[in-house]
């Protein structure tokens, strides 16, 4: 992702993502804040948040993406391999950071990205634990979500279909434009 990054241009850098109110810049500062703040800064930040994490993280990366693109595509690219794990999402819920908010940019820049199978299907399942639905707020009663290019399905009820990882975006309450997935959650 380091490297994809490194070759956008300036404005693709200003260009809104998935991620509500955030554009490419502001994605990158969250998905980099892991390899910037010191356990230290995390929990002053936290705490300046009076607890709320999304305040936190939306007044952290609205403020980071200051910091030059060149940085933060490095710091990204330089990490890559970091075994990172958010609090209480070990490394699965690492991935679905990562994997989610990697879609949130190239979804939303219209670059072709493919998931590897594997990955998606971690993503899937953890995304679909009763706990990460109610966080995503996404309401899913009468709905069954069918995955296209693996074989996936969570729910019952009106079918609403794609690939894999645009059905991760569904889970996670992203707005797609017309033609990502085929049916309709209310």
């Amino acid at each position: 992702m380091g490297e994809f990054l490194s070759g956008l241009s300036a404005d693709s850098w200003e260009a809104m993502t998935l991620c509500d109110g955030w554009r490419v810049r502001e994605v990158v500062a969250h998905m980099t804040m892991p390899f910037r703040y010191s356990t230290a800064q995390f929990v002053y930040e936290v705490i300046r948040s009076r607890g709320n994490f999304n305040r936190m993280a939306d007044r952290c990366a609205r403020r980071d993406a200051s910091i030059s693109t060149r940085e933060l595509a490095a710091c990204l690219g330089e990490n890559a391999t970091n075994p990172w794990t958010p609090p209480g999402g070990g490394f699965n819920g690492a991935l679905v950071h990562d994997v989610v908010h990697g879609l949130d940019i190239t979804v939303a820049l219209e670059v072709g990205r493919k998931i590897p199978q594997d990955r998606m299907r971690i993503v899937l399942d953890a995304l679909t634990k009763p706990k990460t639905l109610k966080y995503f707020g996404t309401d899913l009663d009468g709905f069954e979500l069918l995955a296209d290019d693996i074989d996936w399905s969570f729910g019952s009820g009106s079918p609403v279909s794609g690939p894999a990882q645009e059905l991760a975006l569904v889970l996670c309450g992203r707005k797609l434009s017309p033609g990502h997935v085929r049916g309709e959650l209310k």
